[in-house]
């Protein structure tokens, strides 16, 4: 059983579909971002970072608990494990990797703060709303394009690039986008939305997740409370 210490976030959810994709056991232990629970030393034991998601899986590959944090080492992590969703043969497999780094590199921090200047952000700062929305226009552009060539982002099979991505188009509202600009993108991200293993996924602690409109809960995600020494 999979020890999986989650949020109800895109990069909680990553980890979340794939082990619903792989048929993996898993035990969920909700980690509140908003309620700091983040800051935990348990937590930060096995998350140095203080980032969700992290997991423990009591059987690794030596026999001996393993845990793991960042979601994309997860991703690889898990798809190791189960044999699934990362292909076996070397063009393949590089392609997906290729996908996979540009989620953690650009698609997550970028549409992100585009995220946050547009929606959470007290203070509504016109160059940084600018930047950061013209800026996720132009990574749409280039999944656009992409799955205008090809089925899925690593080609024709569905992989972990795909789960990396998905989570984070499901606010594109609020990144800025105009889904009748990027249509090949668009049928791509109802055809993953479709997936059973998907639709588990991200109802996993969904209901937990409130509303970011309290002092507290901004302080602990925005504010001193992230740069204290924990």
């Amino acid at each position: 059983m999979i020890e999986v210490y989650s949020w109800a976030t895109p990069n909680g959810h990553k980890v979340h579909i794939m082990l619903e994709e792989c048929g993996l056991p898993y035990r969920v232990h909700p980690v509140d971002i908003g309620a700091g629970d983040q800051f935990e030393p348990a937590f930060l034991a096995i998350s140095p970072n203080n980032k969700i998601p992290a997991i423990i899986d009591p059987e690794g590959p030596d026999g001996a608990p393993i845990s793991m944090f960042e979601s994309g080492a997860i991703l690889l992590y898990l798809a190791a494990k189960a044999g699934k969703l990362l292909p076996a043969d070397l063009r393949g497999k590089w392609a997906t990797l290729e996908w996979l780094m540009f989620q953690m590199g650009s698609i997550g921090p970028l549409l992100g703060q585009a995220h946050h200047f547009r929606v959470y952000a007290l203070e509504k700062i016109d160059y940084a709303i600018n930047r950061y929305t013209n800026e996720a226009n132009r990574l749409y552009g280039v999944m656009n394009k992409r799955l205008g060539q090809c089925k899925y982002f690593a080609g024709a099979e569905y992989t972990i690039a795909d789960i990396a991505i998905f989570p984070w188009l499901r606010s594109s509202k609020n990144q800025g986008i105009d889904w009748g600009d990027y249509p090949h993108l668009k049928g791509w991200f109802d055809e993953v939305a479709a997936r059973p293993a998907v639709q588990r996924g991200v109802e996993v602690l969904a209901h937990a997740r409130k509303p970011i409109t309290d002092e507290r809960a901004r302080e602990v995600l925005f504010g001193a409370e992230q740069y204290k020494r924990h």
